[in-house]
């Protein structure tokens, strides 16, 4: 049998706040996605003026992450031609993520989850995913 940690509603609505107090700060609305450790959607929240259209890429980005337990934006470099995951974006369907963006959740070592977030820059969309983990994690000490 085996024990499993994930992320519950009230840890999803913590790292969406966090996430979303950076999206604020640096002006652009986002599309925020928490998931379980196994990809499972535990939250979603669509900022006003967030790309409908960033809805499905930030649950996908999330699923990624934290299905994966990997970031989004390692496997955009290891699926690029004559890379060893080349092709890989089209794996499920289309929903493994190779943009950055989506972030796993580790505590003590372990993947609980995953943050997926779009409607910036690749770049700014992983540092607001960053910044909900940041705010999650500083909740936990």
């Amino acid at each position: 049998m085996l024990t499993v940690r994930r992320l519950d509603i009230a840890d999803a609505r913590k790292l969406i706040a966090g996430a979303r107090e950076r999206a604020d700060a640096i002006g652009v609305p986002m599309c925020i996605a928490i998931t379980d450790e196994s990809g499972g959607l535990v939250a979603f929240e669509r900022m006003d003026g967030g790309k409908v259209t960033s809805s499905i890429i930030a649950i996908d980005k999330a699923f990624t992450a934290g299905g994966a337990r990997k970031a989004t934006h390692e496997y955009g470099a290891a699926s690029q031609p004559g890379a060893p995951a080349y092709g890989i974006a089209s794996a499920i369907n289309g929903r493994l993520m190779v943009v950055g963006g989506g972030l796993p959740v580790i505590v003590d070592g372990e993947c609980v989850g995953g943050i997926g977030v779009s409607s910036g820059t690749p770049d700014q969309d992983r540092e607001v995913a960053q910044a909900g983990i940041d705010a999650f994690l500083s909740g936990l000490t």
